[in-house]
């Protein structure tokens, strides 16, 4: 039983490890997509267009939060003491509360800036 566990959990650790990775190509990729809109928000010279800049960094920050909790949630499954779990669970609040603000500066943006709306 304890080689069926222990298997297990290696698997866990594994899964959360690609789904992390997974965040952090998320994240690397959205920073390289923002950082080409906003050089060409530059060259065009079209300061305008640095919310839809904003907007594309904080689709991808969102994306990535969702990554990085997928993997915090299959810690919990695994993680050996009330301690590990009471951390984990504060850094699940912690990235939850990110991801609704983020979410909700979003929508305050495209509302604001008519994007999303075909206005713009």
């Amino acid at each position: 039983m304890e080689a069926v566990e222990g298997t297990i959990v290696t698997l866990v650790q594994w899964l959360r490890l690609a789904v992390e990775t997974m965040g952090a190509l998320v994240i690397a990729v959205g920073v390289i997509v923002a950082i080409y809109g906003f050089g060409r928000a530059l060259a065009l010279q079209r300061p305008e267009h640095y919310v839809e800049v904003r907007l594309t960094l904080a689709r991808y920050l969102a994306l990535a939060i969702e990554f990085e909790l997928a993997a915090d949630i299959l810690s919990t499954a695994i993680a050996p003491s009330w301690d590990q779990i009471g951390k984990l669970g504060a850094i699940v609040v912690i990235r939850t509360g990110l991801n609704y603000f983020l979410m909700r500066e979003m929508k305050e943006e495209r509302v604001k800036g008519g994007y999303g709306t075909g206005q713009a």
